[in-house]
């Protein structure tokens, strides 16, 4: 996240914590800042601050693109170094980063793969999505503080993170740093997501996410704060016990986000008996005790909790009929019973609402 603050610091932060926190005039003077005005009576402790101004060099997060830091760079108390402004300024990003990627990727999904005859499903909720993402505007900013430590270790070089190939285990490592990650965080996620079922926590924690038994793609991340934190544990774990090589990390923060708005999709591309598609997925929505997988099924599968998506799923003229969605109905108000030991949703057909 270091090459992700650099980028954010030169052109926003700088200049906000500038204008918001101030350096004293001794720092401008040390500094030969221009348009800045050095009084004479500087005072001991103003005296001082420019001692830890100066302590701070400028290291570039990258070899590969760096960005000189102009005089706003030194215009604040608060240096780029600074471990409080890293917690702030990692935590207005992950937030806002969180909520861009949530958005484009739920409504370019929601417009252009979203089938919209889910609006007809029993068991689709009235006001689903208006309900899915005002969850999610109460869950990201929470999980957002929560998941800050992990970055400001980062970003303070306590991770395994690394820049180049030299820095690295090799070059072969380059390519193996992206099956490793899935294998890591698929087999502690699926362990994570179990557990969030037990009786004990479901109701409190994990329940939230369960309401939408038709997920949209506005569902992906409307968890319980400490839900959808719990379960992203793993992949802020990884790089403080493997190797990671930085736009790797950057990259791969990318996709799980983007692969969790597909998966909620509900387009059942992938039939397949390894990937935990939206299909598998679906069916963990509708019959809750199935397919804790992220990415993968082989958990689920050693674990005894796969269970295969009907085959109606894969045919247009079957996905969206009325026998399979009774079938469909039937069977969660059995399990739903059993699990939350009532149902307190309340359905409602969508069709005639623009959402």
């Amino acid at each position: 996240m270091d090459v992700v603050l650099e980028v954010f610091d030169t052109f926003l932060f700088d200049r906000l914590y500038a204008a918001v926190h101030p350096a004293s005039p001794a720092i401008a003077a040390y500094h030969g800042l221009q348009n800045t005005k050095f009084s004479p009576n500087a005072t001991l402790s103003s005296a001082r601050e420019a001692g830890t101004a100066a302590a701070y060099n400028y290291q570039p997060a990258s070899q590969y693109f760096s960005f000189e830091p102009s005089d706003l760079a030194y215009m604040s108390q608060w240096t780029r170094d600074n471990m409080w402004r890293q917690a702030l300024s990692l935590y207005l990003i992950t937030w806002i980063f969180g909520l861009v990627i949530y958005f484009a990727c739920a409504t370019l999904s929601y417009v252009f793969i979203f089938d919209k005859n889910t609006f007809k499903h029993p068991k689709y909720l009235k006001n689903q999505i208006r309900m899915e993402i005002k969850q999610t505007l109460v869950a990201l900013p929470v999980m957002a503080v929560v998941t800050v430590p992990f970055f400001v270790a980062e970003v303070r070089g306590h991770s395994k993170m690394y820049d180049s190939t030299a820095d690295g285990p090799g070059l072969w490592y380059n390519i193996l740093q992206f099956p490793l990650f899935i294998a890591f965080t698929d087999f502690f996620i699926y362990w994570i997501h179990r557990g969030l079922h037990h009786p004990a926590i479901y109701k409190r924690l994990h329940k939230p996410h369960h309401k939408w038994i038709m997920p949209t793609p506005y569902a992906s991340h409307a968890f319980h704060p400490l839900d959808g934190y719990m379960q992203s544990v793993p992949y802020h774990v990884f790089p403080f016990i493997f190797p990671l090589q930085k736009f790797a990390y950057i990259a791969l923060f990318t996709f799980i986000n983007v692969w969790t708005v597909f998966i909620h999709d509900g387009e059942y591309v992938a039939n397949s008996p390894i990937i935990n598609g939206a299909a598998c997925h679906t069916m963990h929505h509708l019959y809750f005790n199935y397919n804790y997988g992220q990415f993968t099924t082989v958990w689920d599968r050693l674990g005894g909790s796969y269970r295969k998506p009907n085959e109606e799923l894969f045919r247009k003229e079957t996905k969206m009929g009325k026998q399979e969605w009774q079938r469909q109905s039937e069977e969660m108000e059995k399990i739903v019973q059993q699990v939350e030991g009532g149902d307190d949703r309340k359905y409602g057909e969508e069709t005639k609402k623009a959402q």
